[in-house]
């Protein structure tokens, strides 16, 4: 069978160079593979890690049926007093869902997840808890696999905790081509995000020296342009096309192991997805965080291609925090760590004059800068809808309204620097947000 595995085992055997610094890596995975199938071979791969270990498999219904029962069988059939099953019936990643992963797997010494985001960051979290090692094997293309954190919601608020990552992740091509293709779209949204996010981290350097590093992207530009051309066929059941997508999003997850966070591909288009994750209620349409990653992309891509394209700079004032509407709308424990985050970020009338004396003597520079790593947005626009992507709050089926309440929201979630900061700091975002498709 064909290995789709590529640059990542020149990552994983520490061995790939950085262009040059010549600087080498360890990226903490001890085995990616990405293969046409892994049927039969799926024992092998979690012997090469583990060896006389109580293993439990953790998956969900579906996620069973789909992938769970095979790998069970092949782990059980020499060794079946040594591995157990939880098939996790109510899956939630939040911290009462983690409780019950550990709970169940309590007298396991190893676990392997079989599944998506939810699963996968629930057991990563619980094992780290618990310290103990984890493997996965995928049933959709994701970020989330190779990543070092867990995006976990405690009391309703998402949180992305650093924690230890992945010893193996094994992704099978055939279990990932008949996946609901939605959620290869949603792959397709998840790693295109990109472009903003490098907008978003790379201004933020730029304008106030926070940490920033290339790395990442000079990794997910040896399979960008290639994705964006073949994006009419990440659903056409091509092989090699879901394998492209498959590699560029596990590298696009390995952000974190060379910085630390997840900034690199992860900042405003990611806020307004928790957004809404977090305050839609009865009136989230059950869409999946890449859908709706993409839709914030599609919004922030605007966003940053109108303020960038123009050659006259944004007049940036002191940020207004709404702390008495935040409180009423999101009770005081919610609005408090909203408001905490939104202060470390936040403007005074001295660096909001500051950064408009900036921008009468260098915007020119600084547009130019960050328009060199922004993919335009009608190309943008056009590929994400040849790879089948939603594109727009209509597509997810969510109420206009409430998408723009969480596009002007999303700013005081985190205190990562944005285009978000940008426009409401100096035209406003209700303004704005009344011209965006939506």
């Amino acid at each position: 069978m064909t290995d789709h595995t590529g640059v990542l085992q020149e990552l994983v055997d520490g061995t790939w160079r950085e262009p040059g610094s010549g600087t080498q890596y360890d990226i903490g995975i001890k085995n990616i593979v990405i293969k046409e199938s892994l049927d039969g071979e799926e024992a092998e791969l979690i012997a090469k890690l583990y060896q006389n270990k109580r293993i439990t498999i953790v998956s969900d219904p579906f996620t069973h049926e789909a992938f769970g029962q095979r790998i069970f069988n092949a782990l059980s059939k020499d060794n079946s007093n040594q591995i157990s099953e939880f098939i996790w019936k109510t899956a939630q990643c939040s911290d009462i869902g983690v409780a019950e992963v550990r709970a169940a797997t309590a007298d396991a010494q190893v676990l392997i997840a079989v599944g998506s985001g939810t699963i996968n960051d629930s057991v990563k979290y619980a094992c780290f808890l618990d310290d103990k090692p984890y493997s996965v094997f995928a049933t959709s293309p994701m970020n989330a696999f190779t990543t070092g954190t867990a995006s976990v919601s405690f009391d309703g608020f998402k949180r992305s905790i650093s924690c230890r990552g992945a010893e193996g992740i094994f992704f099978d091509l055939s279990v990932l081509s008949a996946c609901p293709p939605r959620l290869i779209s949603a792959a397709f949204a998840d790693v295109i995000c990109r472009t903003t996010a490098q907008v978003d981290w790379l201004m933020s350097h730029i304008l106030f020296d926070t940490p920033y590093t290339d790395t990442p992207y000079t990794l997910l530009a040896y399979d960008e342009p290639g994705m964006i051309e073949c994006a009419d066929q990440m659903l056409s059941g091509d092989v090699n096309a879901l394998g492209m997508l498959t590699r560029i999003s596990a590298i696009m997850g390995l952000g974190t192991r060379f910085t630390n966070t997840t900034h690199s591909g992860s900042m405003a288009e990611h806020q307004i997805s928790h957004y809404i994750d977090m305050f839609a209620g009865d009136r989230h349409p059950r869409s999946s965080h890449g859908e709706q990653v993409g839709v914030a992309t599609i919004t922030m891509s605007h966003l940053q291609n109108s303020v960038l394209n123009s050659s006259t700079p944004p007049l940036m004032h002191a940020t207004h925090i709404p702390e008495s509407s935040l409180l009423q709308r999101f009770g005081s424990k919610i609005s408090d760590n909203m408001i905490e985050q939104t202060k470390i970020k936040a403007l005074t009338e001295k660096s909001a004059d500051a950064l408009n004396l900036r921008f009468a003597d260098d915007w020119d520079s600084i547009r130019s800068t960050l328009g060199a790593v922004m993919l335009p947005y009608k190309e943008l626009r056009s590929s994400m809808q040849a790879a089948g992507c939603q594109i727009t709050a209509t597509d997810l089926e969510l109420d206009k309204d409430f998408y723009l309440e969480a596009v002007q929201g999303a700013r005081f979630i985190r205190d990562r620097f944005s285009m978000l900061d940008i426009v409401d700091d100096s035209a406003g975002l209700e303004s704005i947000t009344a011209s965006l498709p939506v």
